[in-house]
């Protein structure tokens, strides 16, 4: 089982950045592909971007390709979502998730889900 908080949301203007981090409790973190979804009011959850388990395969949606780079720190147990050129469509709360097997891009692919973290683009 494992455990997932994010942090690093808040307010930007248009064009601005910001680095989102996902901090996973337990001692297995290696086991498990790691992806971030967001959710804007209204609208149902959507993927974003994801990262396997070895950090060499990496993907991410068409809407923020070239903006967005997910990484993550195995010894840290923490996956990050370095967001720029930041655009007002990019408001939602964004989720941290997990699972030891899949690695989709539906919300049923993963197990474990984060609380969420608010980033709001002004323009």
């Amino acid at each position: 089982q494992v455990q997932l908080v994010e942090s690093g949301g808040g307010s930007v203007q248009a064009g601005g950045s910001l680095r989102l981090s996902c901090a996973a409790s337990g001692r297995t973190f290696t086991s498990y592909h790691m992806a971030w979804f967001r959710q804007a009011p209204g609208k149902e959850r959507e993927f974003v971007s994801r990262i396997m388990r070895s950090s060499e395969w990496k993907y991410y949606a068409d809407s923020v390709k070239g903006r967005f780079t997910i990484s993550r720190d195995n010894a840290k147990n923490t996956v990050y979502l370095q967001m720029n050129s930041l655009k007002p469509e990019d408001t939602a709360i964004y989720y941290c998730a997990a699972d030891q097997y899949r690695a989709g891009i539906s919300v049923t692919s993963y197990e474990y889900w984060g609380q969420g973290t608010q980033v709001t683009v002004s323009s």
